[in-house]
């Protein structure tokens, strides 16, 4: 049933090794499902495009533990093949805890886990790190480790039998191989749509897979789970909107280089509730769809296209017209198209529609999970509702205390004192906090209701 591929800390090669076995069965003309643990936007995208399908992310914290059996089940029993690649070390969880990580999510579905470890430099020492891992849960079954960075045949016959020694399968020794490197940013790996020659890549990661890595034992490990039902119906299965006769609601959705950041079960839980999307390109100065009731704008790298953003003016004052009377989602980087201006990476500030009263400018990353609670009603709150999300910028915000902006809600994480944060007004959601849309249908119907508002004033206009 699947395997999880770990690692004692991020950096060791868990990604080379998943795109390998990605495109080892693509190769075989197998169908594979990936998935990724944790709130990533980067790996899954890569994952993703290698697979040919959407690659699903398996985050308890964010998700819940049900979607997460649910979600792996419902896509994953799809397939011929499933495999889910872990976040940071196996053992890293929130904080100084284990909530969250990879081991459990492992023990959570049950899978056995395929240790990656960089091998350079290390010889006898490789077993006190090996059996370390094997034996802090005894709950998590090992199924073999892959050595990673591995530098000569001499090396590679001392580090097997150094894992022969404590009694682990060896199930592969990659080569020390600048040229299989992924290029990165500071946020993690490069979006996938910058990935040149992906063709070729994936003829060079399964030729490893085939001359690497014990294939045998793989094939048996990626095994595809047990079929389950639709997730997004699952979730959705209260909803009154989840019929072919409610009127189509159209969505304008932003996607370009500088918004992809978003979750596939967003526009999945949109379409399930009669809200098909329309793709928005700001970065090519579009006008917004006339016939879109709703517009999300998700997060990204604006910053990186700052220059280019403030050129658009067709976007920008699309934006303020939009206000006007249609309701905006806008999250993390997305946010950041809203302001007065954005710095760019060069420490240069850009105009932007001048929407909200701030200016964007780098400053320290801050990342992890919030604990979210409602100050007010808003376009998707209730006043007191407490949700969960996940914030993951290294932008922040210089208000302009002018206007009659509220805070959308507080927030509060792991070594994060509550603060207010976030943009509300009755047509605006606005925040540096990502949300799972598929982790409550709470979330899609409530868009939902406030385009039928829309829809109604715009029938009764005509």
């Amino acid at each position: 049933m699947a395997c999880l591929i770990a690692a004692p800390s991020s950096g060791s090669g868990k990604t080379l090794l998943s795109l390998s076995l990605i495109a080892w069965a693509k190769r075989k003309g197998l169908s594979i499902q990936p998935f990724k643990v944790g709130p990533d936007y980067l790996d899954p995208q890569i994952l993703g495009a290698s697979a040919g399908r959407l690659c699903r992310n398996l985050d308890l914290p964010l998700c819940g533990s049900d979607w997460v059996r649910t979600s792996f089940h419902g896509y994953g029993g799809r397939c011929d093949m499933a495999l889910v690649e872990g976040v940071m070390g196996l053992f890293d969880g929130i904080g100084s805890s284990g909530e969250g990580s990879s081991a459990a999510v492992a023990k959570h579905l049950h899978l056995p886990v395929v240790l990656v470890v960089d091998a350079g430099g290390q010889a006898r020492s490789l077993a006190a790190l090996v059996s370390g891992f094997r034996d802090h849960d005894p709950s998590i079954k090992l199924a073999g480790v892959v050595l990673n960075r591995v530098s000569s045949d001499r090396h590679r016959l001392l580090l097997k039998e150094v894992l022969a020694a404590i009694d682990v399968a060896c199930l592969g020794c990659l080569p020390r191989n600048p040229s299989l490197e992924l290029p990165s940013r500071h946020l993690g790996l490069a979006p996938a749509h910058e990935l040149d020659q992906l063709q070729i890549r994936l003829k060079r990661w399964a030729a490893i897979a085939d001359q690497h890595l014990e294939m045998d034992v793989f094939q048996q490990l990626m095994t595809a789970p047990a079929l389950g039902p639709d997730p997004i119906s699952t979730v959705l299965a209260d909803s009154p909107h989840q019929t072919k006769d409610c009127q189509p609601l159209p969505v304008a959705v932003a996607q370009d280089s500088a918004f992809h950041f978003r979750y596939p079960e967003m526009q999945d839980c949109l379409e399930a509730l009669g809200m098909p999307v329309i793709p928005w390109h700001p970065l090519e100065d579009e006008p917004l769809p006339k016939s879109a009731y709703g517009l999300v704008i998700p997060g990204g790298f604006p910053e990186l296209h700052a220059e280019q953003l403030s050129r658009c003016k067709r976007s920008l004052s699309g934006l303020r017209e939009w206000l006007q009377r249609k309701p905006l989602y806008a999250e993390c980087g997305g946010m950041l198209m809203l302001g007065t201006s954005l710095m760019d990476g060069e420490g240069q500030s850009h105009a932007m529609a001048g929407i909200l009263p701030f200016h964007a400018e780098r400053g320290q990353l801050q990342v992890g999970y919030r604990s979210l609670k409602a100050n007010r009603d808003s376009l998707l709150l209730n006043a007191g509702d407490q949700w969960k999300g996940h914030e993951f910028h290294r932008w922040q915000l210089s208000e302009d205390p002018v206007g009659n902006w509220q805070p959308l809600w507080q927030v509060e994480g792991w070594h994060v004192d509550r603060r207010n944060e976030g943009w509300a007004l009755p047509t605006v959601h606005a925040s540096w906090v990502h949300l799972h849309w598929a982790s409550s249908s709470t979330i899609s119907c409530r868009w939902r209701a406030a385009l039928e508002t829309v829809a109604t004033q715009i029938a009764a206009d005509s």
